[in-house]
C-alpha cells in the first residue's frame, strides 16, 4: 500500500514545493482559475440572454386579426418559433465540444488569437442558452395561470403582465436553477483548451508536460474545481434557504 502511494504521488520524480513554488507553476493555476471563472461569466451572461429570448418567444400568443400586416406578423411569430424550437433541438442534440470548435475554426477562423476567451464564452453561451431557455420556460409556467389573469384584469397587456408580474415570480423561482447552471459552466470549460484556451485544466496538462508526472497536477486542479463548485453550492444552500423563508 506504501509503495502504491509512493508511485502515485510521485515522489521519485515530482517535488511538489519546487515544482509549484520555486518553478511558479502556481501563477499558471492561478491564471488557470481567473481564465476559468472570466470564461464562466461571459457564458453565464450570453446564455441567460439567449434563454430569455428564446423561452420568451415560445410565449409569443399567434394573432388572429385579419390584414395584410397582421398576416405578416402573424407568419413572423411562426418562423421566430421554429426557429427557437430548431435552436433548442440542434444545441441539445449536439456535443459541446463540437461546438466550441465549430465556432472558433469556422465561424471565428478569421478572429485575433487574444479574443479566445470572448469566442469560447460565446460558444457555451449559446450552449447553454438552450438550458436555460427550458429552465426559464418551467419557471414561468409554474406560475399560477391567475397571476396572468389578475394582471390583465387590472388593465395591463400581456407584455406589461409578463414583465411586472409574471417574471418578477418566476425569476425568484428559477435562482436556484441558474446557479446549478453557472456550476455546470464551470466544469464545461474545462474543454476549451480543444481551442488553445488556458483555463485550469490546460494549465495543469502544461505542467504535467513539463514534469512527466501527472498525478499531483491532476489533484491541484481536481481540488480547485472542487473548492469553486463548493463555495456555490453552499451559496445556492444559503439563497433557497433565503427564498423559502420568505415563502
Amino acid at each position: 500500500m506504501e509503495n502504491f502511494f509512493y508511485h502515485l504521488l510521485g515522489q521519485q520524480n515530482f517535488d511538489f514545493y519546487s515544482t509549484f513554488f520555486s518553478n511558479a507553476f502556481y501563477q499558471l493555476i492561478l491564471n488557470g482559475i481567473l481564465w476559468t471563472l472570466g470564461l464562466t461569466i461571459i457564458a453565464a451572461i450570453v446564455g441567460l440572454i439567449i434563454g430569455i429570448i428564446i423561452a420568451l418567444i415560445g410565449f409569443i400568443k399567434t394573432t388572429k386579426r385579419t390584414g395584410v400586416l397582421w398576416q405578416i406578423l402573424r407568419i413572423i411569430q411562426i418562423i421566430l418559433k421554429y426557429i427557437a424550437s430548431a435552436y433548442v433541438y440542434i444545441i441539445r442534440g449536439t456535443p459541446t465540444t463540437v461546438q466550441v470548435i465549430f465556432l472558433w475554426t469556422v465561424l471565428c477562423a478569421s478572429v485575433p488569437s487574444e479574443y479566445r476567451i470572448w469566442v469560447g464564452g460565446l460558444a457555451f453561451g449559446i450552449n447553454s442558452g438552450a438550458y436555460m431557455s427550458e429552465l426559464i420556460r418551467a419557471g414561468i409556467q409554474g406560475i399560477d395561470k391567475g397571476q396572468m389573469e389578475a394582471g390583465r384584469s387590472l388593465g395591463f397587456t400581456y407584455t406589461q403582465t409578463m414583465k411586472h408580474i409574471i417574471l418578477p415570480q418566476a425569476f425568484k423561482q428559477m435562482l436556484p436553477a441558474f446557479v446549478s447552471e453557472f456550476i455546470v459552466l464551470i466544469k464545461e470549460t474545462s474543454i476549451v483548451g480543444y481551442i488553445g484556451g488556458m483555463d485550469l485544466t490546460r494549465a495543469g496538462n502544461i505542467i504535467i508536460s513539463r514534469t512527466y508526472n501527472a498525478a499531483q497536477p491532476l489533484l491541484i486542479v481536481a481540488i480547485c474545481y472542487l473548492m469553486i463548485t463548493g463555495i456555490l453550492t453552499l451559496f445556492m444552500k444559503q439563497l433557497e434557504k433565503k427564498l423559502n423563508s420568505k415563502n
